[in-house]
């Protein structure tokens, strides 16, 4: 049932962790540069979905990577798009299958279609790469103190992004230039 107002969109869960991570940056010799810890780590569950005609990008936060919470973000997502016809390509985690889904994805097939990587393909999932371009702009070389602050710096980023849709579309390898943005 793929008509003009289908949208294809891209799914994945990622954990953004707060642990310190150096990544190349430039310091004066003999001064490299430092991140405190506090010797614990918390982290931020995200789902996500990226439109790979548009460049649009959905995410939801949640406290689990359950079906439960899958669940919730499917209907987030056909909330978004409540005129379009979605095709859903992810991979084949657990929750994706869940009985407790399925009445779920039965009362919205008219609207709803999901697509299934094969088993261990990461690289054929663009989404991916929006997740690498997030931890590198949140965590690489930064210091949260509390999983607020991670939160807080995740919502910046998406905020950052939103009106930069060519650069998204760049990024994840669906546009061959990337605009200023």
């Amino acid at each position: 049932m793929i008509t003009e107002d289908t949208v294809l969109l891209y799914e994945d869960e990622s954990h953004i962790r707060s642990y310190q991570v150096l990544r190349s940056t430039w310091a004066e010799v003999g001064k490299q540069k430092q991140i405190p810890t506090y010797g614990h780590h918390v982290s931020v569950t995200l789902f996500g979905v990226v439109n790979v005609l548009d460049g649009d990008v959905l995410c939801m936060q949640s406290d689990t990577c359950n079906a439960e919470a899958f669940l919730s973000f499917l209907q987030k997502t056909l909330e978004r798009y409540p005129e379009n016809y979605i095709v859903m390509v992810l991979d084949n985690a657990r929750i994706h299958h869940a009985k407790l889904i399925q009445p779920f994805l039965e009362e919205n097939k008219e609207r709803l279609y999901l697509m299934f990587l094969p088993p261990y393909s990461p690289h054929l999932n663009p989404i991916e790469r929006l997740w690498k371009w997030m931890k590198e702009s949140v965590i690489a070389n930064r210091f949260h103190k509390n999983k607020n602050e991670i939160q807080k710096s995740i919502d910046s980023f998406l905020e950052g992004i939103k009106d930069c849709t060519e650069q998204v579309l760049q990024r994840i390898g669906c546009l061959p230039e990337m605009s200023k943005c």
